[in-house]
């Protein structure tokens, strides 16, 4: 039969005593130099019968000594045709000279006709039972294989006492796509939505194509409700991050979704599917993105929908505001720098905790916007502290990971560092190190570039991220900043102390400045003066402050004293 990948014959079946031949004919099919030219082959290009009579004398046979040595002087070889295509050959071989002529050349053309036939059917059967399982353009499950799993991971969640989630997604406005690119650059959109969501979930069999533009996602063994509105979000959010290109244009597409957990929206699969049908079709009327059956995580969702749309409105309206909080030498005890921490001032009710509104903000790709106006505005308070004769320290400025893998991110800081020299001196980029160790090579190349540029960098939250030492050697950064955990616990556990004299040490052995965040003590203070920590920043000396109050209280470069406790 023919290898549809290598497009060359290989042997399926065969009659006979003679293996050491079948092994020589294996040997020449496979060969790049003589395959094209065997018999078998130029019959499957020709579509005919070839016959050979007398193969010692006959130079269409190639390797006759070897069919000689074998006893075999004709051969005849009947292409096997399947929708006017030669898939494969019949070959016979006979000791005879002169075998194949009249009527048994018309016996053996009939079987091979059989034996097509007979392919065709057996191809038929499979597309058929492929198509009654598996949707002919994505290659994914279709609803009915799609049902069958959820009910099999149903039982499964049953028994173990764990709950899933199914979720129905469909494309927004994909029919003005397929009514104005064409109904090929439609499929190709479709193809290429399965391609992501296959890659997203790691698993194609817990996916599906339900016809048209929807698709559906299986969550099996999930945790807490909380952690499917969590997953779902972040990847709804991921997808319409993902650029999707059709006829040389970008296309961004939304998506809507409804979603039913087992087995509190059904205890059977029909009910669950039906569940999660109604709360997709009630996201279309809403205008929301997404929505749970149950009740009580609507409601959740709900507000979530409603903060995010007063994020959105907190940025139009510049209710975000910059707190800076001192980092203090421990030497000297004047102040060397400051963080500048983005807080949320609601009109009608004030501030709003940082932990309420960031994770938000990152989960709907909303902090590319606001951690750009952070930066910027952190160089503006700065560059006017300046301007006024303030002595200012540097100014810290927290980036997350969406912005620092953003295609415009450096292009945004090089242009602020090119617009004043002063700027280059007076930011610093605080990064996680958890950040840092998601995609090392990125990161390392991203920071070399910042870094060119003539900021200082600090690792932020370090000793929670499990970066290597071999990596953290190579990471072109400034500064090490201690994880307000293990201040705290340096306090109460002796290998809390240890761990932390251990970073000291270690940074100090990188030449890397060392700032213990969340310093509220004087204990914690006396501890890491002693393990010679550089610098330490917490309530123990300021709060986060409001920028004019930072520059009354802050910007006249003497000692930073401890507040009472």
């Amino acid at each position: 039969m023919v290898d549809p990948k290598t497009l060359k014959l290989v042997p399926l079946a065969s009659q006979g005593k003679d293996e050491e031949l079948m092994h020589a004919i294996k040997g020449i099919l496979s060969s790049d130099e003589t395959a094209s030219k065997t018999m078998g082959m130029r019959a499957i290009m020709g579509k005919q019968i070839l016959v050979s009579n007398n193969s010692q004398l006959d130079p269409q046979v190639l390797f006759r000594a070897k069919y000689t040595e074998s006893g075999i002087h004709s051969m005849a070889v009947f292409p096997l045709m399947v929708s006017d295509n030669a898939v494969g050959v019949l070959a016979l071989y006979a000791s005879e000279i002169d075998f194949f002529h009249g009527d048994e050349l018309k016996l053996l053309t009939e079987l091979a006709g059989d034996i097509s036939f007979a392919i065709d059917h057996l191809e038929k059967q499979e597309r058929l039972s492929y198509l009654a399982y598996y949707d002919a353009l994505t290659g994914l499950a279709n609803q009915s294989l799609f049902l069958e799993r959820v009910a099999q991971s149903s039982r499964s969640a049953l028994s173990s006492g764990h709950k899933l989630a199914i979720v129905l997604i469909d494309l927004e406005r994909f029919k003005n796509i397929n009514d104005s690119l064409g109904r090929t650059a439609g499929d190709e959109l479709l193809r290429k939505v399965a391609q992501w969501l296959t890659r997203y979930a790691g698993d194609a069999n817990l996916l599906a194509r339900l016809g048209a533009d929807r698709f559906a996602v299986l969550m099996p063994v999930v945790k807490p409700e909380h952690d499917v509105e969590h997953l779902l979000a972040e990847m709804m959010t991921a997808f319409l991050a993902h650029p999707f290109r059709l006829n040389d244009a970008i296309f961004r597409i939304a998506v809507k979704a409804g979603v039913a957990l087992f087995p509190d929206d059904g205890a059977d699969t029909d009910t669950l599917f039906r569940n999660a049908e109604a709360a997709l079709k009630k996201t279309k009327s809403s205008g929301e993105r997404y929505l749970f059956y149950t009740k009580s995580m609507n409601e959740m969702v709900a507000g979530k929908l409603t903060m995010e749309n007063q994020l959105r409105q907190a940025l139009r309206q510049g209710e975000f505001v910059l707190h800076y909080q001192p980092k203090v030498n421990l030497v000297t005890g004047k102040m060397t720098s400051a963080e500048a921490l983005i807080r949320w001032n609601r009109p009608k009710t004030g501030l709003v905790p940082p932990g309420h509104f960031i994770p938000i903000l990152e989960e709907i790709g909303l902090i590319n916007e606001v951690g750009r106006w952070a930066i910027r505005q952190a160089n503006t308070d700065y560059l006017r502290w300046h301007t006024a004769g303030l002595a200012p320290v540097p100014i810290a400025v927290n980036v997350s990971a969406m912005q620092l893998r953003h295609r415009t991110f450096f292009d945004e800081v090089r242009q602020l560092v090119e617009s004043d020299v002063r700027t280059a001196a007076g930011l610093e980029l605080e990064i996680t190190e958890s950040l840092i160790m998601e995609d090392i090579k990125h990161s390392i190349s991203s920071l070399q570039a910042i870094r060119a540029l003539g900021l200082t960098i600090a690792i932020d939250d370090f000793g929670t991220g499990f970066s290597s030492l071999s990596y953290l050697s190579r990471f072109p950064v400034n500064t090490l900043k201690i994880d307000r955990s293990f201040v705290v616990d340096m306090t109460t556990a002796p290998e809390g102390l240890a761990l932390v004299s251990t970073i000291i040490n270690l940074a100090h052995a990188l030449k890397l400045k060392v700032v213990a965040e969340g310093v509220e003590t004087q204990e914690q203070e006396r501890l890491l003066r002693l393990l010679n920590c550089d610098e330490m920043q917490g309530f123990l000396f300021s709060r986060p402050v409001p920028a004019d109050i930072f520059e009354a209280q802050f910007l006249t470069q003497g000692p930073v004293n401890p507040a009472h406790e």
